[in-house]
């Protein structure tokens, strides 16, 4: 089937489906994007299933003859400690090691800080805003209206996508965005120096950060609590010790 037609994921999930899976090891699969998950105090433990398990794929692309992109593939260490596991192999190639990776969309550090991620947003929404000048910008003929839509449609997703998973970073951090949201708001309405933040996104009914962090948080604990799937109970779980004083999502609620 060609790329991108309506039956190519489908049929790809099909011939699939026997993905082999593992009692130590978490496979998490999204089209043809799969990720392993090993957890363990000994990373030399962590390791050796993982090895188990790759072994084990290799194989069973070899039998359906499926080309895994090992240049592509990379191995993340997630601890507080320094350091990272020993490597692993896939088909006598040695699978990198790396202070973070990105997977689908999100930029996850080895220490789940999410700043790498939220940079890479800021560098987006820049990217984005600059082209969009010509409309949000101080001399843009635009209704104010219409340039608030746009920022919604256009800008906020950008930052907005997966804030489930990245709203308990640090203050510093999504301070990041919040600066960068107010200086876009400043250039649609062309607003003095004088003029504070707060009016800003008070006038243009256009909440803060944090407080779009809070909603979002709020609204999805409230989905976890009544959703079906049992596997997502445990990310309701609250936990009694803490490292580095730092928060979980759901304190945010």
């Amino acid at each position: 089937m060609p790329q991108g037609s309506v039956l190519g994921p489908l049929l790809y999930l099909v011939y699939t489906t026997d993905l082999l899976t593992t009692e130590n090891t978490l496979t998490g699969t999204f089209a043809d994007d799969t990720v392993l998950l090993a957890s363990h105090e000994n990373p030399i433990t962590v390791s050796t299933r993982l090895q188990h398990h790759l072994t084990l794929l290799e194989a069973w692309a070899t039998k359906w003859k499926i080309k895994v992109n090992e240049t592509k593939s990379t191995q993340v260490t997630f601890t507080l400690r320094k350091g990272h596991s020993p490597p692993v192999l896939f088909s006598n190639i040695i699978i990198p090691n790396s202070p973070s990776v990105r997977y689908l969309g999100q930029h996850m550090d080895a220490k789940i800080t999410w700043r790498e991620h939220i940079i890479k947003k800021r560098k987006q929404i820049d990217f984005k805003f600059k082209q969009l000048y010509w409309l949000l910008g101080r001399k843009s003929p635009l209704s104010l209206e219409n340039k608030v839509l746009v920022y919604k449609v256009a800008i906020k997703h950008i930052w907005t996508y997966g804030i489930e998973l990245w709203d308990c970073a640090s203050k510093s951090s999504i301070a990041i965005l919040q600066r960068c949201q107010s200086k876009i708001l400043r250039s649609m309405v062309d607003a003095p120096w004088y003029i504070s933040n707060s009016r800003l996104h008070n006038d243009l009914g256009i909440p803060f950060i944090n407080a779009v962090l809070h909603e979002r948080s709020s609204k999805h604990h409230d989905r976890l609590e009544v959703h079906p799937n049992a596997l997502l109970q445990p990310l309701l779980q609250t936990y009694n010790t803490r490292r580095l004083r730092r928060q979980l999502p759901i304190d945010l609620r």
